[in-house]
């Protein structure tokens, strides 16, 4: 998918227009070019889309109805006749059958989940097993959900949230009777702003680091002038529940891989005591993965922490309850993404949960994971100290990187690591799951993943090579590898395994070429010091002769399991 120029289809049995006004004009990115399907049942539209398969295909595919247009059952239902629960699902069933369809058609593939107008008032027999219109709605959006969970590129969209966000004015059954207009404009800003951020979190785009300031922001108080004992935290006290909301927050958000990052103005003795001994905290020193506590400049500290963390200025999200210290940090680094952040403290929980910062596809065990590999590597890096030479500390290390072919287990993982990773990659090409396994399962075409371990702890799945054969010569497609383990003897690993399998299928030479953005020079660094130029002198072709040995890392116990 281009994120720059995302070309979208729409699908709706409405007036689906000023949907793709708002995707192209609303002023977030990236703005969408849209083809709007005929109004009409989508189940022709979505027939037509399978049997025409337009090349290329659409980077998303929309599909909006109504149920009472899709589902004939739950039309019945609104007209108070009784259904069988069965056959209401099995007429969804038809219906998501020709969704998954659709995904093959398509990059990706959104849906909003059905809902019906708040004048619809089911009363109490809404919920009723038989006859409750509302319970049905909930039964069917359930099993379009658990049914597109065998379709990694169809995604359902939350379409009561943007209703209960905008209130009455979320449809107007006068704007039904003269133009089929569904929903009211904020409706479909609400849809608009929600359906980038899921672009933008399946492009690897996603936030990954939030740094946050401590006194009033993380607890209520400064800490140096009341001490950690008499912080606003928790009891019977608004503001200090409102900021265990926060850190309640904040810890959720760890779950799906975001890392948490510290940049305060405090002593630091001072500022880890309150976090380690406060009983009311929520998060705790394991739940950061680093922290600059000092008098020094705010932006200079998040400069630092994010190189330390291995992480793009691009990816963290700076808060800080100082308009002044959020200013600066605007100034000074405009990758940062710096929201507007509420004078009321009662308000902080909801501002970080309604951003549309952090959207992924999906979770990975690395994702739950990734804080503790970060105060791993904090830990490798203190034993660094100890060791008079880089040679000696690698060797202490114990690393083993297990290499295995791509497929269904490690697909997820993966994908994401080919979608997200800007520094060590060859090309930064992107592909979705289903394209990636598909590649990997032609012939000529190989795809390997890397994990990798030490004494300290996993790291999980950090490299992936793709492998293309053309007779006595092979191609590296792809060479993608986590920025974790940069420098550590995996880069030259990996290329020894890579190397090692087009000579066992016997090719005299390998070669790759270099795609150059603003991001990848340190694969070029790494590239022009382990392989040879290639003699056209472009800088961008490098070659290994595979009838030689390319050696592998002496710290790294390599162990293959690829067939």
């Amino acid at each position: 998918m281009n994120i720059q120029q995302p070309r979208c289809t729409i699908i709706a049995d409405f007036t689906a227009e000023p949907l793709a006004n708002a995707l192209l004009n609303d002023g977030l990115f990236p703005a969408i070019e849209s083809v709007v399907a005929p109004l009409g049942p989508v189940q022709q539209s979505l027939m037509r889309l399978q049997t025409e398969q337009t090349q290329p295909k659409p980077d998303l595919v929309i599909v909006w109805s109504r149920p009472e247009a899709t589902i004939p059952s739950f039309r019945a239902l609104l007209r108070h006749e009784r259904v069988e629960p069965d056959q209401l699902l099995d007429e969804v069933d038809q219906f998501v059958d020709l969704l998954l369809d659709a995904a093959e058609q398509a990059e990706y593939l959104f849906i909003p989940t059905w809902t019906i107008p708040y004048y619809r008032r089911g009363g109490l027999l809404s919920m009723h097993p038989e006859v409750g219109c509302n319970i049905a709605l909930m039964r069917m959006n359930l099993r379009v959900a658990e049914r597109l969970q065998s379709s990694p590129n169809a995604f359902q969209l939350d379409a009561s949230r943007w209703l209960a966000a905008v209130g009455k004015n979320a449809s107007n059954p006068k704007l039904w009777l003269m133009g089929k207009i569904a929903f009211g404009s904020e409706v479909l800003g609400e849809a608009s702003a929600d359906i980038k951020a899921g672009l933008c979190g399946l492009a690897g785009l996603s936030k990954k680091l939030v740094v946050l300031d401590l006194d009033d922001t993380l607890w209520g108080g400064i800490v140096g002038e009341v001490g950690w004992e008499r912080l606003r935290l928790g009891g019977h006290d608004s503001i200090g529940e409102a900021h265990v909301e926060l850190q309640e927050a904040l810890k959720a958000l760890t779950r799906t891989g975001v890392v948490l990052g510290i940049v305060s103005k405090n002593d630091e003795a001072t500022a880890l005591a309150a976090i380690d001994r406060h009983p009311e905290m929520v998060l705790r020193r394991t739940d950061f993965a680093g922290w600059r506590i000092n008098w020094n400049d705010k932006a200079a500290n998040l400069v630092d922490l994010a190189d330390e963390l291995n992480l793009g200025l691009d990816s963290v999200v700076f808060i800080d309850d100082s308009p002044a210290e959020r200013a600066r940090v605007r100034e000074a680094l405009p990758q940062v993404t710096v929201p507007d952040w509420p004078s009321d403290k009662l308000l902080y929980a909801s501002r970080l949960t309604e951003m549309r910062l952090f959207d992924r596809g999906m979770i990975t065990a690395e994702d739950l994971d990734r804080t503790d590999m970060y105060v791993a590597d904090r830990e490798r890096i203190a034993a660094k100290r100890s060791f008079p030479s880089m040679d000696e500390w690698l060797a202490s290390l114990a690393i083993v990187v297990r290499a295995a072919r791509l497929d269904e287990t490690n697909l997820a993982r993966a994908a994401q690591l080919f979608n997200k990773t800007n520094q060590l990659t060859l090309t930064t090409r992107r592909r979705s799951e289903r394209e990636l396994l598909q590649w990997s399962r032609q012939p000529e075409h190989d795809v390997f993943v890397f994990r990798v371990c030490d004494r300290f702890g996993d790291y999980g799945l950090t490299g992936l090579a793709g492998l293309e054969m053309n007779d006595d010569r092979a191609r590296i497609t792809d060479f993608v590898m986590s920025c974790r383990v940069m420098g550590r003897g995996v880069e030259e690993t990996i290329l020894h395994t890579i190397v090692a399998r087009a000579r066992d299928n016997g090719a005299g030479e390998v070669e790759a070429v270099y795609a150059p953005t603003d991001r990848n020079k340190p694969m070029l660094e790494f590239l022009e010091n382990h392989s040879q130029l290639s003699p056209d002198g472009s800088g961008v072709r490098f070659t290994w002769d595979a009838n030689q040995d390319y050696p592998s890392s002496p710290h790294v116990d390599l162990q293959i399991d690829c067939g």
